[in-house]
């Protein structure tokens, strides 16, 4: 094994070497590939392909990477390919003069170039171009692998993904399909008079959400920041400024571990709306995902990892405690103090702190031994008081929020909350997560003046909700993994660099 291993790699040495013996000789007769500045694209291979019968026989222009090569004496085919797919190109020396057919043969595959030629279909009916000029637009110096071996190495798709991007159409589609998610969500928001808005990435106080951040120095202020955790506090401040709605997209970064469901960059959406509550934002979030999925792919019911998942179907509404006894029999309402709760948990088998409280407890259940079942798309509402720091409290019953979770698939796919407005209650808060913090809890968030300030100058009634934006592209995607939606996910650094 470790000679074939040897062997290969000598091949693949002497393939490189013969690359860029080409280019030289190219440069030095005067073609060097790297001078050209632009070529005049007119279409691109699925126009081409889908609506042959309105190109046949008519002249194009296309560029891309040549991704197979057959030399077959005086007339050769090659399949190039674009941004939306491959084409077949027929290459004949009477066509394009014995020079240029010459200097064909010795293109390489991965080479980029332009064909110039008309439309037509071979014998087995392909979508092919006669082509009448081929133009070395780009030169390969690496050997693409034949069948990318590296695809079944993860690891190596993700730390080399424009390999990957060249060698799999589907992982191109999916990237397509982010950007088009993306923009559907902006023009659904923005069409109901929501103002998108920038906030600041490095600050003084990471807080708005339970996480651990990256923190850094700013050497010019000599000041300790750190890379938000959350766009929450600053969006509200600008609700407090009388934006009414506003919303941003953008990466935060949580200091935590990597899993297929987490990165520690990752892109959130953040909106916030004055004058309601999170009832409507509950209304908001299932006619955005209804209307991304129709918009994007043409169908609310789509299929993820096998699974079928209705989009267009009410979402079921459950609330913390009613999701335990429906799925464990546990009636948390009849659970008076914090003694009786971590009872519970032993009985069930559920690890907890010392500082975790009834509240933190009812959670760890619903961890435990709900959100395994939340296939369908499911809003748990009205959780603890303990684990929901910013959101208002319900009036008739201060021990739980008016905040909802959306899962599907088992995983949350939104958090949002009626928004506390009540700059004591919040100080007060504040202060108990200052204390977990003192306790060693590296989540906590940190007491936050000058939001406290904001919200002492008034913050209306307000609803706001956070939604993991890969997570809803994994979902649309059918992907498995976070990374695959990722462009250049977080991978750890070998040998000092990104190998």
């Amino acid at each position: 094994m470790a000679q074939q291993q040897q062997n290969e790699e000598q091949d693949i040495n002497q393939l490189l070497k013969v690359r860029r013996e080409k280019l030289a000789t190219l440069q030095e007769g005067g073609k060097n590939p790297y001078e050209i500045m632009k070529y005049d694209v007119t279409h691109h291979s699925k126009e081409i392909i889908e609506n042959f019968e309105e190109f046949d026989k008519k002249n194009v222009s296309i560029a891309g990477r040549m991704m197979s090569k057959r030399v077959m004496g005086k007339a050769s085919f090659c399949h190039i390919q674009d941004l939306e797919g491959r084409i077949q190109c027929y290459v004949a020396r009477d066509n394009i003069g014995e020079e240029a057919y010459a200097e064909f043969k010795k293109y390489d595959v991965g080479d980029i170039v332009g064909v110039k030629g008309e439309v037509f279909q071979t014998k087995t009916g392909e979508t092919s171009i006669h082509t009448t000029e081929i133009t070395l637009l780009s030169k390969s110096l690496q050997v693409l692998p034949e069948k990318f071996h590296g695809l079944t190495n993860t690891d190596l798709r993700y730390r080399q993904r424009y390999v990957d991007l060249i060698m799999n159409q589907e992982v191109k589609d999916t990237f397509v399909k982010r950007s088009k998610i993306i923009s559907e969500i902006r023009k659904y928001l923005d069409s109901r008079h929501f103002i998108e808005v920038e906030t600041p990435v490095l600050v003084p106080n990471a807080g708005g959400a339970a996480a651990r951040p990256f923190d850094t120095h700013y050497n010019a202020l000599d000041e300790d920041v750190h890379l938000r955790i959350s766009l929450e506090l600053y969006l509200k401040r600008l609700i407090v400024g009388g934006l009414e709605r506003v919303y941003e997209i953008g990466r935060v970064f949580r200091n935590e571990g990597l899993s297929v469901r987490h990165n520690p960059e990752f892109t959130l959406l953040e909106l916030y709306q004055a004058y309601t509550d999170y009832h409507g934002m509950m209304n908001l979030a299932e006619d955005l995902y209804r209307t991304v999925a129709q918009n994007v792919l043409g169908t609310m019911v789509i299929s993820y990892e096998g699974v079928e998942i209705d989009l267009s179907k009410p979402f079921e509404r459950l609330t913390m405690v009613e999701a335990v006894k429906k799925y464990t029999g546990i009636d948390f309402n009849e659970i008076k103090t914090e003694q009786e709760a971590k009872a519970l948990a032993d009985e069930h088998h559920v690890k907890y702190e010392d500082r975790h409280k009834k509240g933190d407890i009812l959670n760890l259940l619903f961890e435990e031994f709900v959100e395994e079942k939340l296939v369908q798309p499911t809003f748990i509402m009205d959780h603890p008081v303990e684990i929901s720091p910013l959101a208002k409290r319900k009036p008739e019953n201060s021990e739980y929020t008016e905040r909802f979770e959306l899962f599907i698939t088992c995983r949350e796919m939104a958090n949002a909350f009626s928004e506390l407005n009540d700059p004591i209650d919040q100080r007060k808060r504040f202060e108990a997560q200052e204390e977990l913090k003192r306790q060693g809890d590296e989540e906590a968030n940190s007491v936050d003046e000058d939001f406290l300030n904001a919200l002492e100058h008034g913050m209306p009634p307000t609803g706001g909700i956070g939604i993991g934006i890969d997570r809803m592209v994994m979902l649309l995607t059918d992907s498995a993994a976070i990374r695959d939606v990722l462009l250049f996910p977080t991978m750890k650094t070998l040998g000092g660099k990104d190998q």
